[in-house]
């Protein structure tokens, strides 16, 4: 039997994203689903902690993990061909779900119903934080470009701003004006030798 699962995730690292833009920092999609993580168990932290909300930080941080594991088997496909038009966003999704469907395939019986929740995520609550994490971890990544000199992340960042300021989430306005300015620090700004 082919439980080749694990060996696949493990190939996240060689998926690079921001294909048709020129980085100055590389990013691959194990490196941005590190941060989703993050950001997504942060925002529920949030909402549980701040806001009383009924959430699961550890399912959320999980969940984001595997986020985009579908693109281990599909690639990374530019935000601008995905979400052209209904009809191909509409397709491609139908692809990332035969890819998941696929992986999930590549474990063994007893494991894929602790891992379909991962690849599949029904839970409005869990999606709700790991899609707004995704685009905070972008906007970051934009940021950090922004900083490196490079103008080429220029117009995404403006437009995951704007995204983001009508994300009804709190958890999201909470985690803009209390983090998102420590990414404009330099090291020694940030005070980790104080």
């Amino acid at each position: 039997m082919n439980q080749s699962f694990f060996a696949l995730i493990s190939r996240m690292r060689y998926i690079g994203r921001w294909g048709l833009m020129r980085n100055s920092l590389p990013e691959n999609v194990q490196e941005h689903s590190h941060m989703v993580a993050v950001i997504a168990h942060c925002l529920a932290v949030i909402g549980r902690d701040i806001y009383g909300k009924e959430c699961s930080p550890e399912l959320c941080a999980t969940a984001a993990l595997y986020h985009d594991a579908s693109e281990i088997l599909t690639g990374d496909l530019p935000t601008p061909i995905k979400y052209h038009d209904e009809a191909i966003k509409n397709s491609y999704k139908e692809i990332e779900r035969k890819a998941s469907l696929r992986l999930l395939e590549l474990l063994p019986d007893e494991l894929r119903s602790s891992y379909e929740p991962l690849l599949f995520q029904e839970d409005g609550s869990v999606c709700s934080y790991v899609k707004a994490a995704d685009k905070l971890a972008a906007y970051i990544k934009c940021i950090e470009e922004r900083k490196a000199g490079n103008n080429e992340f220029k117009s995404a960042e403006a437009q995951l701003l704007a995204i983001l300021k009508n994300n009804p989430l709190i958890e999201v306005s909470y985690f803009i004006e209390n983090f998102i300015p420590a990414f404009e620090l330099t090291l020694d700004e940030l005070g980790t030798m104080s």
